[in-house]
């Protein structure tokens, strides 16, 4: 228990410092030549690696010491880890006067994570299903997408200004503590067969592990995106594009990197269902937690009208549609479809500023 303390202090003072951090390192690598920068570079990235495949391969073991679906602790495990440090920030970001970061964070994390993770991951293999295992979250992800989309509506306020309020946060947060008690429930009482594989590691030590692969993945995506970015500045690339790319995708990476760690292991159902508990604590525990820790609420803007939710909608609707009739398995056109949605997303977002 201490070490899951510790670590949650780290990943809470990691993400406080984020922008000074990162600042910090965009300086220090703008200073080096450029073979130090892309040793950096290629250095964070074989940690990526390696901090997945801890997570990963521990996450799979404690699936098989208590005979719990792989999706179900994707869903709650691994997600909670590697969206801590987007929730963290967010309400810290609420709490420090600038609340509208922890909305286009969740809301933008949601469309990354469903449309290029799950479309890049079907490329690599068709995704199986088990639908029995990750029924319960499909529906959640699905029902929590349209609450903050009606959360979001003008009407609910004075003067037709979309605001998700305080109350609604109190809301998402309860709404929050009924899934994780739900999900604790359903893997207690599991019926699914699981691999009877016996697991490699006392089951302590697989929780260590899976911390310090979380805590890896981590820190080595926030080290690897700066340095990316100062050789992309060096190649002459216009900041508009390293904004629409590398800084968006540096928050997903995470999530990415274990993601296709678990399809080239052969573990897809670990990675369906840690996107969709990420989807699910964006809403529930990014928003809820932001908002309800400050009284003026989450301001909606306009844009989120006409671009963020419903790309949002869209990408949640091709996926339940996929994952509950797609034959068991979500296919590579199917995640590609996934992904051309992504890329239109990004498109609306960033087509006229890279026009400019």
């Amino acid at each position: 228990m201490k070490v899951v303390v510790s670590f949650l202090l780290f990943v809470n003072f990691w993400d406080e410092e984020r922008y000074i951090m990162e600042a910090f390192l965009m300086q220090i690598f703008s200073n080096l030549p450029t073979i130090a920068v892309v040793l950096v570079g290629v250095i964070s990235l074989f940690s990526l690696g390696k901090g997945a495949d801890l997570l990963v391969d521990h996450a799979v073991s404690v699936s098989r010491h208590f005979n719990i679906p792989k999706a179900i602790v994707g869903a709650t495990i691994v997600s909670l880890g590697t969206t801590l440090p987007e929730a963290s920030v967010s309400v810290l970001a609420a709490v420090q006067g600038v609340p509208d970061l922890a909305l286009g964070n969740a809301i933008g994390s949601v469309i990354v994570d469903t449309g290029l993770i799950i479309g890049i991951a079907s490329q690599i293999a068709p995704l199986p299903i088990d639908i029995n295992a990750i029924r319960f979250q499909s529906w959640t992800q699905f029902a929590v997408g349209i609450l903050i989309v009606i959360f979001s509506l003008p009407f609910w306020h004075p003067g037709g200004i979309g605001n998700i309020s305080q109350w609604m946060g109190i809301i998402l947060i309860i709404l929050l503590v009924a899934y994780l008690y739900r999900s604790m429930k359903q893997s207690t009482s599991s019926t699914y067969e699981t691999e009877e594989i016996t697991p490699s590691t006392h089951v302590s030590l697989d929780f260590l592990l899976i911390i310090i692969g979380i805590a890896i993945v981590i820190i080595a995506s926030k080290v690897l995106i700066p340095s990316v970015e100062v050789l992309a500045i060096r190649a002459g690339i216009p900041e508009s594009i390293i904004a629409a790319t590398l800084v968006a995708f540096g928050t997903s990476l995470p999530e990415l990197t274990t993601a296709i760690k678990s399809v080239t292991k052969g573990h897809s159902d670990l990675a369906l269902g840690n996107i969709m508990g990420a989807d699910i604590l964006n809403i529930l525990f990014v928003i809820g937690a932001a908002a309800a820790v400050t009284k003026e609420g989450l301001a909606v803007p306009s844009n989120f009208y006409s671009i963020q939710l419903p790309f949002l909608m869209i990408i949640l609707v091709l996926f339940r549609i996929f994952t509950l009739n797609s034959g068991e398995q979500i296919s590579r056109m199917e995640g590609m479809v996934l992904l051309v949605c992504y890329l239109i997303y990004l498109a609306f977002n960033y087509g006229p500023a890279l026009l400019i």
